[in-house]
């Protein structure tokens, strides 16, 4: 186990993750989990299973770092951070010979962010949480970004789009796919014994977006020990219609309606809020958002 306080400047966790100290971060090739404060043994189990290539966290228990010791056959990459370390307040970049210097963004994602409500509406505490651990996520995701995030934790995730409307329309569908994972006819997937799990999710996916070619179909059946029954487009809309209470948050101001009523349209509800914590770091432009018939 190392330590490395730039690693914990880069990903500054520790100021974003709000006191949860176990906030686990879903993680792909190439990226890292980050819990604030110290990894318990449960936490260490579920990070063993997940693909990620390394972990920073305040501290840990002598039985969970011995679990994460073990991933990747030795070679998961463990850190511990500093807190204490305070980093620059300028950040500089070097581009073909054009150096580049802004203020670091250390604005922090509280619930007083959320404290001037424009609108007559009250926002539910599950909302106010929901909000805050969508923004602690646009913060560190590439612009424009939008994300939605229920119950808890983040449901879909929009990032990298020259238009701001096509963050909320990729993050709608991430959020359709989530949820429609959670379908009785989904979960019950007839699987044969022996299907890793990374392969369980992508034959559930394909399944739940019904667009395979005739081979991809022919090789997506042999995971299964019977031919599943097709999810029918109508039960997917039944099922979608159960969508309730999702959070949505920007990492700038909406320019144009149209974002709203693409949130309308997927039904999503509770309160959707943008944020430019950049320049208006206390400044909120919430709007009501009830469901589509």
């Amino acid at each position: 186990m190392g330590t490395d306080n730039r690693v914990l400047h880069f990903m500054a966790w520790h100021d974003t993750l709000i006191g949860h100290a176990a906030a686990l971060f879903g993680c792909s090739f190439g990226d890292f989990a980050a819990i604030s404060g110290t990894m318990d043994v449960s936490t260490a189990q579920i990070l063993g299973r997940e693909v990620s290539d390394g972990v920073i966290a305040d501290d840990y228990e002598p039985e969970a770092l011995e679990i994460l010791k073990k991933k990747k056959g030795g070679k998961y990459l463990i850190l511990k951070g500093d807190k204490t370390y305070t980093p620059p307040e300028d950040e500089f970049k070097e581009v073909f010979g054009v150096a580049l210097r802004q203020k670091r963004n250390d604005a922090e994602i509280t619930e007083a962010l959320l404290d001037n409500v424009v609108t007559e509406a009250t926002i539910p505490a599950q909302a106010k949480r929901d909000l805050i651990i969508a923004t602690v996520t646009v913060k560190y995701t590439q612009s424009n970004s939008v994300c939605y995030a229920k119950g808890g934790q983040i449901t879909g995730v929009g990032a990298g789009q020259q238009s701001r409307v096509d963050c909320v329309k990729l993050a709608g569908r991430k959020v359709d796919t989530w949820h429609a994972r959670l379908h009785p006819k989904v979960l019950a997937l007839p699987f044969k014994d022996g299907v890793k799990r990374a392969a369980r999710v992508n034959a559930r996916v394909a399944y739940i977006n019904d667009d395979m070619t005739e081979n991809e179909h022919k090789i997506w059946l042999e995971n299964f020990e019977t031919a599943p029954e097709p999810l029918t487009a109508a039960e997917r809309a039944e099922w979608a219609a159960t969508l309730a209470d999702v959070s949505i948050s920007s990492d700038a101001f909406f320019p144009f309606r149209d974002n709203i009523d693409q949130v309308e349209f997927e039904a999503f509800w509770d309160c959707a809020r943008h944020v430019d914590f950049q320049t208006k770091p206390n400044q909120t432009q919430p709007h009501n958002i009830t469901p589509a018939p």
